[in-house]
Parts: C-alpha cells; structure tokens; sequence
C-alpha cells in the first residue's frame, strides 16, 4: 500500500538538542507524532527525563541523555550512546541556544565568548560528531534554529554576540549543504522570530514589547506554540529532498520589512 503522506517519518531516528524545553520540546514531540523515534539533549536530565516520558506516550522510542553542546567529549559520548541504540541518526536539529542582552561596549570577554561558545561553536560539534553517522548511511536531514537577528540587525536589545553567532550559523548552513550534499546529506536553516517560551515569556508579554511587535512585526503578534512545527517536518522529511542550503525565517515578517 502506497504511503501517501509525505511528511511520515515513521522509522527515521530524530535527535534535537535544547530539547528539555520550549522549541525544542516542541519540535521533538512534532517528529514524534509523524513516526520518528527521538532523541533529546540538553543538560538537564531531569527535565529531559518528563520530556521523554510525555514522548513514549506518542507511541515512539524516546532516548534522554545529558549533554552539554559545548563539551566535546559529552557530544561524542551522545553519539556513541545512539549509535549503539539505533545505529543511525536520520535528522539532527541543532536547537541549543541562548543569548547575552547588553550593550556591546559593555559586554566581556567571558560574556562574548559564552554565546559564541553555544550558539555556533556547539552547533558546529553535534553537527561534526552526528554528521559522521549520518555519512556512513549515506542520508541525513541537518536543520539549525539560527534567528531571525542572525539575518538582520535589531532596535529592541542589543545583543551583538548573539546576532554575530546566529549569522554564522546560517552560513555555516549554506557552507555544509555544499560540502555535505555528496553525501546524501541535506542542510538548512530556520530563524526563528519572536516566540512564547519559558525564556522569553515574561519579556514578550510586557506591554512595551507588545507594542514593540505591533509596529515592527508585520503580522503583530510572536509566534505560538507549534508554528514553528511544520516547517521542521518539511525540512526533515521527504517533502523537502530537493531543498538544501535554505534559510527560512518563520518571524511574521519580520525581516521582510
């Protein structure tokens, strides 16, 4: 029987970092509820732990484990770890991140380096370690949750390390989908606008920001929970076998204006 959906991901193996909440959590669960068994990283087990629990609930494998992105040796023990359990990665979505609010003659060295430590150096080593795996298979489906503000600059915070660490991680995106295409690999890249999260709640619900988002934010309003959803599982799937090297920003318009 023919199979007509054409985001199933019914076998493929997912593993998303940052994933103990927010986004992350979002998007894992999205993969889960097509088909996929996921792994989720982040250095919280504890969280993570619920995380998976809620997952396993959908009906697929769900493999927590505690990882710091900026730590070498935590991120090569996770690919062993899965490796060893589902011999395969077929989608990795490097989603870790933060950011330091502050002006830039003010920011030090430690709060610079911080965020370019996780927010580009961390994406760099999931995607170098899993990226091995997915070579030997000859298949794989890399998505980077870069930022809109890795695109453009912005009036609201200034948080220059963070929009230098986003910016390269879209070229980062375009320079992989180029290396790594002979390998049956395809890379791309979406820039998150403003969304509700735990980090994020109590800035974007103020009234300043609000009207903030009103004047710059064509569609006046962040993003809710699981708009971010279905252009992961376009990129992840099948659907989206002839698109690598894309950035996509899902911001309301932001950026278009």
């Amino acid at each position: 029987m023919t199979n007509n959906n054409i985001f199933d991901l019914t076998g493929r193996v997912a593993v998303v970092t940052g994933a103990s909440s927010g986004l992350g959590v979002q998007m894992a669960k999205a993969f889960a509820r097509q088909g996929a068994d996921v792994v989720i990283l982040a250095r919280r087990l504890e969280k993570l732990e619920k995380v998976a629990d809620e997952i396993r609930g959908l009906g697929v494998k769900c493999l927590p484990i505690r990882c710091d992105v900026t730590n070498t040796e935590d991120v090569k023990k996770a690919a062993e770890i899965v490796e060893k359990e589902f011999g395969k990665v077929d989608i990795l979505v490097n989603n870790a991140g933060s950011g330091h609010v502050g002006p830039t003659e003010e920011t030090t060295d430690d709060q610079w380096n911080g965020v370019i430590n996780l927010d580009l150096n961390g994406v760099f080593k999931v995607t170098r370690e899993f990226g091995k795996l997915m070579i030997k298979n000859n298949y794989g489906r890399v998505i980077n949750i870069a930022s809109m503000y890795g695109l453009v600059g912005n009036s609201a915070l200034p948080c220059a390390g963070y929009h230098a660490a986003k910016g390269g991680v879209v070229n980062f995106t375009r320079a992989l989908a180029s290396e790594w295409a002979k390998y049956g690999i395809n890379v791309n890249c979406i820039c998150p606008g403003y969304f509700e999260t735990e980090l994020t709640v109590d800035t974007l619900n103020t009234e300043s920001f609000t009207n903030y988002m009103k004047a710059t934010v064509p569609l006046g309003r962040y993003g809710r929970e699981g708009e971010l959803d279905s252009t992961a599982i376009y990129l992840a799937s099948e659907a989206s076998s002839y698109v690598t090297g894309v950035i996509i920003p899902v911001d309301g318009g932001y950026t278009c204006v």
